[in-house]
């Protein structure tokens, strides 16, 4: 229960909260947070920066305000708080990608979809508007830029932590399965200079360089779909893939990666467990997420295994990290 709340004053709150949401989406996309890295302005001089209305501006920051994302000072000017710090795109762990993403059209209506999928049991983003995420997302250009920048930012939180638990010893080559823009890779071989490694997703998404020139030489990329054909390794890397995917799909993407696993290699799944203690709330409704947009689910251990199992893969080992991410380590049964 929220300090000085009472049950039914948090629930409204809970109701509530894709209030907060907008107006959050909003300051991100305005970039106000960057305006106020210099210090407090005034709502004048934001508006005429942002090409706004003043008033509903003010308006808008006022209501952030009240809950600490900005401070309003006597004189009328906002300033950032330690909170609105985090919606500047400059920083560490910025939340500002995630915030933008709530911009499309499409993510809302599909969550207002969500009651159909709880009743029929489809996918609600394909039921309102005809196509997958993924589709939608390569005939709008800015948005899926913004989604890159999320799964960019989000995956460099756990990339550290995910790289330091990876069982690669022994091992000459990595694939970055679905690894988009290579922040997890790049994790990987900074942490094992023994591999060489390739990102491979589509070509609308796979980053062609490393962020760090270190890496060029020991760096490559390939497009592809990984229900076809994977580049050969001694070990694929499976960041937040499965987990986007019905069960028949994510045994027809592991069996692809066995076709192309080395003898002795492995199979790294990269996923949120559903029942590991500290993380129960925000598992649950990433599975909601899920059922929502890309029409997969979150997975216990125990299920992972079973779609390891269908797909001649064998479960040999788990590896908990403290970013919420679990590494399954699989190896052909």
């Amino acid at each position: 229960m929220m300090p000085g709340m009472t049950t039914r004053q948090q629930l409204r709150a809970m109701v509530t909260g894709y209030r907060l949401s907008a107006a959050l989406n909003v300051a991100a996309d305005l970039g106000i947070s960057d305006l106020l890295v210099g210090g407090p302005r005034t709502i004048d001089d934001l508006a005429a920066t942002t090409g706004t209305d003043p008033d509903t501006l003010r308006r808008l920051l006022h209501a952030l305000a009240t809950i600490g994302v900005y401070d309003e000072r006597s004189d009328g000017s906002f300033a950032n708080t330690d909170l609105g710090e985090g919606l500047r795109s400059d920083v560490p762990d910025s939340v500002r990608p995630l915030a933008r993403t709530l911009n499309s059209p499409g993510l809302w209506g599909a969550w207002g979809h969500l009651g159909h999928s709880v009743r029929t049991g489809e996918n609600a983003f394909r039921a309102k508007h005809g196509v997958d995420p993924w589709t939608h997302r390569q005939g709008a250009p800015e948005e899926n830029a913004i989604f890159n920048q999320t799964m960019t930012m989000q995956t460099s939180v756990i990339a550290p932590a995910v790289a330091e638990v990876c069982d690669l010893s022994g091992l000459s080559t990595v694939v970055d399965v679905g690894g988009g823009e290579g922040i997890l890779l790049e994790a990987v071989l900074t942490r094992h200079p023994h591999l060489t490694g390739t990102l491979f997703d589509r070509e609308h998404v796979v980053g062609a360089e490393p962020a760090s020139s270190d890496l060029s030489a020991r760096w490559s990329a390939v497009s592809g779909s990984f229900f076809d054909a994977v580049p050969a390794a001694d070990a694929y890397l499976l960041k937040s893939i499965l987990h986007d995917w019905p069960d028949q799909e994510c045994v027809d993407i592991l069996a692809t990666c066995r076709r192309g696993l080395r003898p002795g290699g492995v199979v790294l799944v990269i996923e949120t467990l559903l029942g590991r203690p500290g993380f129960e709330a925000e598992a649950a409704f990433l599975d909601i997420n899920m059922l929502v947009m890309p029409g997969g689910r979150e997975r216990t251990e125990q299920q992972y295994g079973a779609l390891l199992d269908a797909a001649g893969l064998r479960l040999d080992a788990v590896a908990d990290t403290p970013a919420r991410m679990s590494v399954l380590h699989a190896r052909v049964a």
